[in-house]
């Protein structure tokens, strides 16, 4: 394993290994070696590179480095600067997946239980990638997770650009058993008074976070934002509904109408019904 000292000296040794693979806290990568999903040629280590383990203030926004542990995200300053994101981190399964496991990492593998992932994506949180020659270039976090913008040879996620609201935001999820575990989903909300909207992105259900954007733009055009966000009581509820519906839709009808659309299977049901929960939830908490 090579273990470089900066994130420049990282690309360099990816950029002279290709067929090499990065590993940080290592939780997902030695699960698929241990299935034998994957037999890496070359390990480049990045727990030696400082840069990436913390984070700072810039331009209104907070730069996370990519090495930045659920456990250190979970801690009290951190929850006060980014709470919806540090509940996430809280939520990503026992102390010994939290203390290893990275922001980077989770990002990277983009599997559909990523606690951080549909935070990131309410956040509109943007990545900084580096590449070779000491290049640095940005793309949307919703931009890898859908695959419209892969890495290319060489290049890492460096830090994960996030800004500071300073507004109302939850992370709340569902799992399929007590205690920490994986999610069968989740649901991150962000109220921005200042752009008077609401962003919404639910995990878990998909490949990638899902937006509902139809029904964020309904929710925000009913709250009340200039009288302390006040809400209709049963708003919150239709609000669920409307999440639900937008993320697992009923099945089309056929193309010829002859025959009325098969319900949903009720497992399916089931998980509509714990979208609409957590979503209105999330509205409830952020509200208050």
């Amino acid at each position: 394993m090579t273990l470089p000292a900066s994130l420049d000296e990282a690309v360099a040794a990816l950029t002279a290994m290709p067929a090499a693979v990065p590993v940080a806290g290592g939780t997902d990568l030695m699960a698929s070696v241990n299935s034998g999903q994957l037999r890496p040629a070359a390990l480049v280590g990045l727990g030696r590179i400082s840069e990436i383990r913390g984070w700072q203030y810039q331009d209104g926004n907070a730069l996370l480095g990519a090495g930045l542990t659920h456990a250190r995200m979970g801690r009290p300053d951190f929850a006060a600067l980014i709470p919806a994101l540090a509940a996430a981190a809280r939520a990503a399964g026992p102390p010994q997946i939290r203390n290893a496991g990275t922001l980077g990492g989770n990002i990277v593998t983009a599997a559909p239980t990523g606690d951080t992932l549909p935070v990131l994506a309410a956040m509109e949180a943007t990545l900084v990638i580096a590449g070779p020659g000491g290049v640095r270039r940005e793309t949307p976090v919703s931009h890898l997770l859908a695959g419209r913008d892969m890495l290319g040879a060489g290049e890492l996620i460096g830090f994960v650009r996030v800004p500071l609201l300073h507004a109302p935001q939850v992370f709340f999820k569902a799992t399929g058993r007590t205690g920490p575990g994986r999610a069968t989903a989740s649901v991150a909300l962000v109220l921005d008074p200042a752009r008077r909207d609401v962003r919404c992105a639910v995990g878990a259900i998909a490949p990638m976070p899902l937006r509902p954007l139809e029904a964020e733009r309904w929710i925000a055009s009913l709250i009340e934002w200039d009288a302390d966000r006040k809400l209709a009581p049963d708003a919150c509820a239709a609000f669920g509904e409307y999440v639900a519906a937008a993320c697992i839709p009923d099945p089309a009808p056929a193309p010829d109408g002859a025959e009325p659309p098969a319900p949903l299977p009720p497992a399916v049901l089931h998980l509509r019904r714990t979208v609409a929960a957590l979503a209105r939830r999330a509205l409830g908490r952020a509200l208050s």
